[in-house]
Parts: C-alpha cells; structure tokens; sequence
C-alpha cells in the first residue's frame, strides 16, 4: 500500500525538517501538521506541511502514518491517550531521544500487536536551536535514524517498510537497535556530551559573568564545547527523567575521570590520557 498521508504531532525543528525534507524528495502524499497555531502558520509558509489543526485527534484523522515529534514526556502522554483511538491501520512512530519508556508504554497500551501498532525512532540530528524557524530539509541527510522495533525478531510490516524506506530517501541511514541498548548508548554518546557543555558554560557565566572578552579571547575549541549549551531545558528535562540511570553511570565515569586528570597534571598520567584520547574515532592502521 502506498503512504497517502502523514500526520506530524509536533512541527518544530524535527517534525518541521521531517516535513521539508519528504516534500523535498517528492513524497506526493499529504502532510499534516499538529502544534500551535503560530507553529502552524510558520510550517504551512515554509512548506512544511500542507494543513495544519490544533486538535491532535483531528490531525491524525485519515492518515496512514503518525509521527510523535515531541518532548518524550509528551509521547508517552500521547501512546496512552491518542494511540488507543487511531485505527488498527494507522502506523505509530516517534522522534524521542530514549526508547525503553516509549515501548514499555507501548506494549502496556498494545498489548502484543504493539510490535504491529508502533515503531518507535530516533533521528541522531538536530541543532542546539529549536523551533520551525530553524527547519531544515536536509537535516538528515548522512544522518543514522535509529529505530527500534518492538517485536522480537518479528519482520517489518509493508506499511513500516514504505515508511523507513521513506527516511531512507531523505537521507537518513536506517539502523535497528534494541531499545535497552538505545538508551545506554545514546547516554554516554549524546547526553553526557550535553550535560558537559551545560554544566561547563554554566560554570563560565557563574565564574567570568558578563565579560565578553573571554568569549572573545576564547577561540574554536571553547565555542564548539559550549555550542550544544543553548539547547532548551523543555527538550532536554525528559530525556533526564527517562534515562537517568543510564545518565547517572556515564556522568560518574567522567567525574572519575576528571578526578584522574586533577591529579595528574603534574604527573606522567596525563601523557596516557592524552595518548589515548588522540586514538579515539581513529580507524586501526592495517
């Protein structure tokens, strides 16, 4: 069956660049949109989605697909409440940045056709801007979109093959995870990260204030250390309260290992830490 509408819950920075990068590629289905309505009249100017409707339930009425772009606190919400209601034909996915919640709440909700109902997804892009302003359609192209199927070794339906071979012709690398594995990664590779410029371009302001020239005398390495900083706290509050044990290990190793660091300043450590971090990301000689 070919996709003939695709509902977006949510049409900021990924739900907006989703809708920008389909109708790009020429996706000749329809695309609804789903947020406020100034959200809404920005997406519809920019192409984004061809209508858009404040009530969710309205939103999702008719489509084949609909796409939870949302904070993941607000998924959740929407698997128990709106999910129930869409018809056994429509595919649920999502964009959140942790998993083990969505399909737990997935399964409680679905039972076993939750594998059938709901594919959840990650896209591994984005910007430290948020909002339809910052849209862009090739947001993610060379881009991994990490899925995670419910399902144990259960085969994608024809209805979740169209859709994953739609991100394919976006650009996006389709790559299946467990949802367990998801989380731990995504802890130590993109939330520790953000919790390391958070915490560090805090402890500037707290330290330097309002004094520009540390930002100007700082140079490449500051600024991209600190770039991820401006990303909001509305985004960044669920991924911390869904994946806080996972989050709690990865932020203790690197209190470990910035205890290492203080103590070996002075100390032949230090040449070891260095040889080792200029190793990481390297591909092995042959």
């Amino acid at each position: 069956m070919a996709i003939r509408q695709i509902t977006i819950l949510g049409t900021g920075l990924i739900g907006g660049s989703l809708g920008l990068a389909l109708r790009q590629r020429g996706f000749a289905g329809a695309i609804v949109g789903c947020d406020k309505p100034e959200v809404l009249d920005a997406a519809l100017t920019r192409g984004a989605i061809d209508r858009g409707r404040t009530d969710i339930r309205e939103a999702a009425e008719g489509s084949d697909i609909v796409v939870f772009s949302t904070p993941v606190g607000a998924i959740l919400s929407l698997i128990e409440r709106l999910a129930p209601t869409l018809p056994p034909g429509t595919l649920i996915t999502d964009t959140g940045s942790t998993k083990e919640r969505i399909v737990e709440c997935a399964r409680l909700v679905f039972g076993a056709a939750a594998g059938i109902r709901v594919l959840p997804g990650h896209p591994m892009a984005g910007k430290e801007q948020c909002g339809i302003e910052h849209a862009d359609a090739e947001l993610f192209r060379d881009a991994v979109w990490l899925v995670t199927p419910i399902g144990v070794n259960q085969p994608y339906t024809v209805q979740q093959q169209e859709y994953l071979d739609l991100l394919q012709s976006i650009g996006a690398r389709v790559v299946a995870i467990d949802p367990e594995r998801h989380d731990r990664l995504c802890a130590w590779i993109s939330h520790l990260p953000q919790m390391i410029a958070t915490a560090l371009a805090s402890m500037l302001r707290e330290e330097l204030g309002d004094d520009e020239a540390f930002m100007q005398i700082g140079g490449r390495a500051l600024r991209e250390m600190t770039r991820i900083a401006h990303s909001p706290y509305s985004m960044w509050r669920d991924i911390a309260m869904t994946n806080s044990q996972n989050m709690e290990e990865a932020l203790l190793r690197f209190e470990q290992q910035l205890t290492y660091v203080r103590e070996n300043l002075r100390g032949p450590g230090l040449r070891g830490l260095f040889e080792s971090a200029n190793q990481f990301g390297r591909k092995p000689t042959s």
